[in-house]
């Protein structure tokens, strides 16, 4: 036995073993207690090419755990713009001019489950943050695509998370590649998807940009493709050029001259055909025609009314030679521009 001063002392090696037993049972109970430290979580909305041409209208992730009490801070990546929104259960959505309905202000809020919440349209370089209080399941939306949703779980904090936030950005990373890779463009028919026709029929025919929907356990996404294909085209007088929107959701706009402030409805010169199709008659360089919103029509739902036949198709017939520029006005900003070149 060991002698002290003051008289006995315990054996080292019992020393050491007991402060090896506190330490581990002081790192037990680290691991056990909950985490009460609020995090903070990074998403991206939305992703495109260098030319903007393919746009990527999803959350990315679409999917999240976290705490309450946890913020998830959502960065705009894409000139297109997008919403963060989360709407009450059952709430009828609104158009993304109207909100849920209104805005949030500030670039951050809280938000429970028990009123809805939304920005307003974002564009790259801007964020919003959300703070969740309360424990559920959330789906969020953007108000300016259909097919662009996900879900944010929001769990108690005495439970753990499933993943922590380098699982995400991998995620992240590896949905954003897989989406801007799913389509194709440069103005070339021929590089679409082989599974798809999506060359056009005739010499005189124009897709009108294409998409495609995708989805995880998360909701859904969609590629979309913001160009003309078949752009710069030449035709004789007295000719028709027609564009389709070969896509499932996205709309689009064939547009000449004087953009018009209501893009959505046709010019007051455009007819109808007989199958449907919008058709123009264009008899001057100068003339400003819209073909209002070409859109497919919405997806069916059960318990819902059958949903009308979309406007997919517009066509223009040229009465004189010239240079007809035009655009699509909804995506104009992404390089969806073209040209009709009327020859004698």
């Amino acid at each position: 036995m060991i002698k002290s001063w003051g008289g006995r002392m315990k054996p080292l090696i019992s020393i050491l073993s007991t402060s090896r037993w506190f330490r581990w049972l002081l790192m037990l109970g680290i691991l056990m207690v909950p985490q009460l430290v609020e995090a903070q979580w990074r998403a991206t909305v939305g992703a495109q090419t260098e030319d903007k041409g393919v746009q990527a209208l999803a959350f990315l992730p679409n999917e999240i755990w976290i705490h309450s009490g946890d913020s998830v801070t959502w960065t705009f990546e894409t000139d297109e713009p997008h919403t963060v929104t989360f709407l009450t259960s059952g709430q009828t959505r609104l158009a993304y001019q109207i909100g849920c309905p209104g805005f949030s202000p500030d670039g951050s809020a809280t938000f429970d489950g028990s009123t809805c919440l939304s920005t307003a349209p974002l564009t790259k370089g801007q964020t919003f943050t959300v703070t969740f209080t309360s424990v559920g399941n959330f789906k969020l939306v953007c108000l300016v695509h259909a097919n662009m949703t996900g879900v944010v779980h929001v769990l108690s904090p005495s439970g753990p998370v499933p993943h922590d936030q380098d699982f995400y950005d991998d995620q992240a990373a590896d949905m954003q590649q897989r989406l801007l890779s799913g389509m194709h463009h440069e103005g070339d028919p021929e590089a679409h998807d082989h599974d798809l026709d999506r060359s056009p029929s005739s010499e005189n025919q124009v897709i009108a940009g294409d998409s495609k929907i995708l989805g995880t356990a998360g909701g859904s996404s969609t590629v979309a493709l913001a160009r003309f294909m078949q752009p710069n085209i030449v035709i004789h007088a007295g000719e028709t050029v027609e564009w389709s929107n070969v896509g499932p959701v996205a709309s689009h706009t064939v547009t000449f001259g004087v953009e018009p402030s209501n893009a959505m409805s046709p010019s007051a010169s455009v007819t109808v055909d007989a199958d449907g199709a919008r058709h123009a008659v264009i008899t001057s360089t100068t003339d400003s025609v819209n073909s209002g919103y070409i859109s497919p029509s919405p997806q069916e739902r059960v318990g819902l009314a059958q949903s009308p036949l979309g406007v997919t198709r517009f066509r223009a017939t040229f009465t004189k030679a010239g240079t007809y520029p035009y655009i699509c006005t909804l995506h104009d900003n992404l390089g969806m521009t073209g040209t009709v070149i009327v020859l004698p």
